[in-house]
């Protein structure tokens, strides 16, 4: 019998003794066996997985963590218990972690240094950077022995065959949101290139080392090691990686007009453990029509914010014209300094002269949108600073003082939609949220846009009734011209049962050492429509998600656990004989 016959041999081994008894819990390997474990081994002492067991399996690890029987039951192609195929999974994890882990690393470099955000004008599937990512992704997966596929520049897909008829889709995106690269600057004065990852400690700063390449990439890591070890698998994988997940979200949907969808579907682009819940996505989009300046004083002539719907930026900078640039200057930073102080004092104003203009800069902290709680709104900030001054410092009123009319009237400092009256909560997934963030500007109009995030509670159909019937008010009454246009979608809610569930939320909390709770998410990622859909990482919810921030980034050590995570779950989920 050849190597491959005796690995087909093991398989079948394998998953009858799977079939007979159900999965536990509990993987006996604590995280302070696996950090002694990866103490112990690096990629210079381990070939194969084979060898790294045997190491393991002779060390002094095995004797205290009693591994020994599942790794001489494995070696031998003897029947193992779950709990056994469950420790060998573990150690599958660790030792891709510990074998390819720098490897990974490279990757994620390579990958961010891809400047793949949406350009004005230019479909996402011509952009040129979507191709050269497309070349990227497949000569890696070739060279791992994966199936590639191109989707017409949509949707890359990576396939992973095991026995079965099954399929498990596995979700990742390959753009990201655009960047203020003059705000990408740390507190002590280091300014960073959003594409290039740049390491200081354990951080690496780079857009798309959070959201989501590294998803991409410890994804066709797990699919390698996979598949060179020829490991028996029950059912097929398939790594979807998305290009308008952060922009029009058409090219999953465009990917399931053309091929099959997959019976289970884990997004690697949101939270950890296991989210079975995602609010809905909205945005109230208010149009300014352009106006010549009325009145005497000074006049806005732009304005800055987030470069997307879904973006809280870290400062919003706007232009003033004045005869007097010195005095303008001088009155703003008088009346900025006292708004910031009576209005929480956790961010800055600031006037300078710059020419003959004023810049006029509102400084906070970036956030994504979908945890405005994490963040200090700028734009918000600065377009009620702008309402303040009425009275204050002479304006000209055009589209600008508009928009901060409205704003300030409706939506304030505030993220709950309580200054509009349409806040709500649900006990499960949290708050409806509702920030300021896009600030856009053409020749016709001015542009703001604030982003819902929905929680189950109201249909989308009475909250965009609820909304536009204030807004239509409040215009009616105040007189100012504005044009809204709304789209409100429908939270995502999932009733978590089956055993690949349990074994998703059975690794990450685990290795994490989290609450055994299924979570909840308020951004909305591919798998919100699809079946059998949750979020399974790759950010921990403890900690604050810096994807669409400035200064974006992701731990070194949290890489490498998502690596290890990712390898231990497709080899589980894989192996179960019934999902």
């Amino acid at each position: 019998m050849d190597f491959s016959l005796k690995r087909l041999a093991a398989a079948s081994l394998v998953l009858a003794s799977l079939s007979a008894i159900a999965l536990p819990v509990q993987a006996n390997i604590t995280a302070q066996q696996s950090a002694a474990i990866l103490k112990t081994f690096n990629d210079a002492t381990v070939t194969d997985f084979h060898q790294f067991l045997g190491s393991v399996g002779k060390s002094e690890l095995s004797k205290t963590d009693n591994l020994a029987p599942a790794i001489n039951a494995f070696l031998d192609n003897k029947t193992l218990t779950s709990e056994q195929q469950n420790e060998i999974n573990r150690l599958l994890g660790l030792y891709t972690r510990i074998k390819y882990g720098k490897a990974a690393l490279e990757t994620l470099r390579e990958l961010v240094e891809i400047p793949t955000f949406q350009k004005e004008g230019v479909a996402q599937h011509d952009n040129p950077e979507f191709i050269k990512i497309a070349e990227k992704i497949k000569n890696l997966a070739e060279s791992f022995n994966l199936k590639f596929r191109n989707v017409d520049n949509r949707v890359y897909e990576i396939s992973l065959d095991g026995s079965g008829d099954e399929v498990v889709g596995i979700h990742a995106h390959a753009d990201v949101v655009p960047v203020t690269p003059e705000n990408w600057v740390l507190k002590d004065g280091t300014k960073l290139d959003p594409f290039k990852v740049t390491l200081i400690g354990d951080r690496m700063y780079g857009r798309g080392t959070e959201d989501d390449k590294n998803g991409i990439v410890v994804a066709l890591y797990a699919m390698k090691v996979i598949k060179e070890e020829q490991l028996p698998l029950a059912r097929n994988f398939k790594l979807l990686v998305d290009t308008t997940e952060e922009t029009s979200g058409d090219a999953i949907p465009y990917y399931f007009e053309h091929n099959p969808t997959p019976n289970y579907n884990m997004a690697l682009d949101g939270g950890y453990p296991v989210v079975i819940a995602e609010k809905g996505y909205g945005t109230v989009m208010a149009n300014f029509p352009k106006r010549k300046g009325e009145g005497k004083g000074a006049e806005i002539t732009s304005m800055t914010g987030g470069l997307a719907t879904n973006q809280i930026p870290s400062a919003s900078v706007a232009t003033l014209v004045t005869d007097n640039p010195a005095e303008l200057a001088a009155s703003l930073q008088k009346a900025g300094t006292e708004f910031a102080k009576h209005n929480g004092g956790d961010f800055q104003v600031a006037a300078k002269v710059d020419g003959n203009d004023v810049k006029l800069t509102v400084t906070g902290v970036s956030a994504h949108s979908s945890e405005p709680e994490s963040g200090v709104n700028p734009v918000a900030r600065m377009l009620s600073f702008i309402d303040s001054l009425d009275g204050k410092v002479a304006l000209k009123h055009n589209q600008f003082t508009d928009a901060a009319r409205y704003a300030a009237d409706n939506w304030g400092l505030d993220y709950l939609g309580k200054k509009l009256g349409v806040g709500f909560s649900d006990s499960f997934m949290g708050p409806l949220t509702t920030s300021l963030t896009y600030v856009g500007m053409d020749d016709k109009a001015f542009k703001l846009a604030v982003n819902l995030r929905v929680p189950k509670g109201k249909s989308p159909e009475v909250l965009k009734k609820e909304i536009a019937d204030k807004l239509a008010a409040w215009s009616k009454k105040s007189q100012v011209g504005v044009d809204f246009t709304y789209s409100i979608a429908e939270p995502m809610y999932r009733n978590p049962e089956g055993e690949w569930v349990k074994a998703l939320l059975a690794v990450a909390t685990e290795n994490l050492g989290m609450k055994h709770e299924f979570g909840t998410s308020a951004g909305a990622t591919s798998v919100h429509e699809l079946p059998n859909g949750v979020q399974f990482g790759l950010a921990r919810p403890e900690v604050k998600y810096t994807g669409h921030t400035d200064g974006e980034f992701k731990t070194v050590d949290q890489f490498l656990l998502d690596l290890q995570i990712v390898t231990e779950m497709m080899g589980r989920v894989g192996q179960l004989p019934k999902l």
